[in-house]
């Protein structure tokens, strides 16, 4: 290919034979209204993109292939002579012109029709040389190819500043992508910015923009049959990885790999590290983890019930939610000599805490109205009226309440953070189990935070977690063994109900996660 210049004009849409294409991924700068261009230029200067622009185009997988950028020629025309074509990448040209300075240019072709290009990157020599095709502009051709069938995924830098533009590409089809991951937000050159790639997982949209999976709280999922792709390796390998679930899945593999062997309370013995931390970004999608079904019902049912106060492991029984059963049962409670406890109460812990600190516990039955600390409503209280405040915190850890409990609190303290009209939350959990507990415990605390959030108004930020003792059942290494052999899939869409603005007022209907197509349920037994 090097220093051959080809030109292809046939668009291969008249042709009645059939077309193998090349698919492609859309990188591109746009501000919220779509704007990409002023005057046939970038209207910012941001050496932070740039840097993207030729990690996302250049890199490959195979040292011995180079990536395809493809353009229209106005976009050519637009890169300064000095740096064109695109070095380390072949440069397809779009144009039905035949410029003797495209033509004699070294590692470029051109051609009539991106769907021509498509089809003479996909037969050799070049499918054997290109590992992925990249469109990069100008207007017109991503407009009509932003969200084409063939786009696998969209590879955006979200300008976040107002911009003046006069050249607009259509909004994201959030009907048929899903965000894969998205970085916090940097600024440079007083322009704020962040980087978000969505993948595509459905080849058409047919009904509303929410078809697909859906899972509501009841436990229902509504299917669909157009699901592109269950496999992202397609990616780019460093956007690939930036996926969060892999957060997890290392810090899993390690302590299985490098972990302390160390005995517990439950005698069934760990692999344990000290000193953890994961951060998920909830701005665009809900970390509910996706190499494994995690339970979504039980992790709404239960959140709701500890924000209710209670401490009654029976209402979640009746709700089919088991995970307190063991804690909460005749034989485990007079093991820890609460023996005159009844069978369910699990005594003063989570709930209890967060809705009435410092009041005296009885019972589970007890009307404890106006007594206590009402931790929780502080928490929103301050978030509203003084949301620079660094004393905006949730603990459920109470010494003097510790022993009755029937478990003392694992994530036992939080912190939340307000700036730039978003809300953040730190959760500190001093035992963690890592097959079990933790995917439970992202997505509670995920959940938290995004109704805080929601109830003052503010858009969701990122819920740091920081763990104490992560640890590994030894019983539980096995399937997670054969979790880690799975790849991560897009996280969902959490939706809440827009009519709720109290934190007492929901229920489970409230919530529904779009588009969680996760990895089998694995089962691992619960030590107690």
């Amino acid at each position: 290919m090097g220093g051959d210049a080809i030109e292809c004009f046939s668009d291969v849409k008249t042709s009645t034979e059939p077309i193998t294409q090349k698919t492609y991924q859309v990188v591109v700068a746009a501000t919220p209204d779509m704007g990409i261009g002023k005057d046939g230029k970038l209207p910012w200067r941001l050496p932070g993109d740039l840097k993207f622009f030729k990690e996302i185009t250049a890199t490959t997988s195979d040292p011995n292939k180079k990536n395809a950028v493809m353009m229209g020629r106005r976009t050519w025309d637009s890169i300064p002579p000095q740096f064109r074509p695109l070095p380390g990448r072949l440069n397809v040209v779009l144009t039905r012109s035949a410029s003797s300075d495209v033509a004699a240019a070294e590692n470029v072709i051109s051609c009539g029709s991106m769907s021509s290009a498509l089809k003479l990157l996909a037969e050799p020599p070049y499918s054997l040389s290109v590992e992925k095709v990249f469109l990069i502009g100008g207007g017109q051709i991503l407009r009509e190819a932003l969200n084409a069938v063939e786009c696998d995924a969209i590879h955006i830098t979200e300008i976040k500043t107002s911009v003046e533009c006069d050249t607009f590409i259509p909004p994201i089809d959030m009907s048929v992508y899903q965000p894969w991951y998205s970085s916090s937000p940097v600024e440079e050159n007083g322009i704020q910015y962040c980087f978000a790639t969505y993948v595509r997982l459905r080849t058409s949209t047919s009904g509303p923009v929410n078809s697909g999976h859906e899972l509501s709280c009841n436990g229902s999922t509504s299917r669909s049959k157009r699901f592109k792709h269950s496999d992202f390796t397609y990616l780019p390998k460093f956007v690939f990885e930036k996926h969060e679930e892999f957060q997890y899945l290392r810090l899993v593999q390690d302590i299985i790999s490098n972990g302390n062997s160390k005995e517990d309370r439950t005698g069934t013995g760990t692999l344990s590290k000290f000193g953890c931390q994961m951060r998920f970004n909830l701005r665009k999608s809900f970390p509910l983890l996706t190499t494994k079904r995690v339970f979504w019902r039980g992790v709404v049912e239960e959140l709701l019930w500890f924000i209710s106060g209670s401490t009654n492991a029976k209402i979640l029984q009746e709700k089919g939610i088991h995970i307190w059963d063991g804690n909460a049962s005749r034989e485990f409670l007079d093991s820890i000599g609460l023996t005159d406890r009844e069978e369910g109460d699990l005594g003063p812990i989570y709930g209890f805490q967060w809705r009435h600190f410092g009041a005296r516990y009885t019972n589970m039955h007890a009307d404890y109205t106006g007594q206590g600390f009402d931790q929780l409503l502080d928490v929103i209280d301050k978030i509203k009226n003084k949301p620079d405040d660094r004393r905006i915190i949730l603990s459920a850890w109470n010494p003097s309440d510790l022993k009755l409990m029937a478990l003392p609190p694992c994530h036992m303290f939080a912190q939340f953070y307000v700036a730039n009209g978003e809300l953040s939350c730190q959760m500190y959990q001093r035992s963690a189990d890592m097959g079990l507990g933790v995917p439970f415990n992202i997505a509670s605390y995920a959940l938290l935070t995004c109704m805080i959030a929601h109830v003052c108004g503010l858009i969701p930020g990122e819920f740091v977690h920081v763990i104490g003792d992560a640890h590994v059942y030894k019983t539980h290494i096995s399937p997670l063994q054969e979790q880690l052999k799975k790849l991560p899939r897009p996280f969902p869409i959490l939706k809440i109900s827009p009519e709720k603005k109290d934190i007492d007022s929901f229920v489970a209907a409230d919530f529904e996660v779009r588009n969680y197509e996760p990895h089998q349920k694995l089962e691992m037994k619960m030590a107690v």
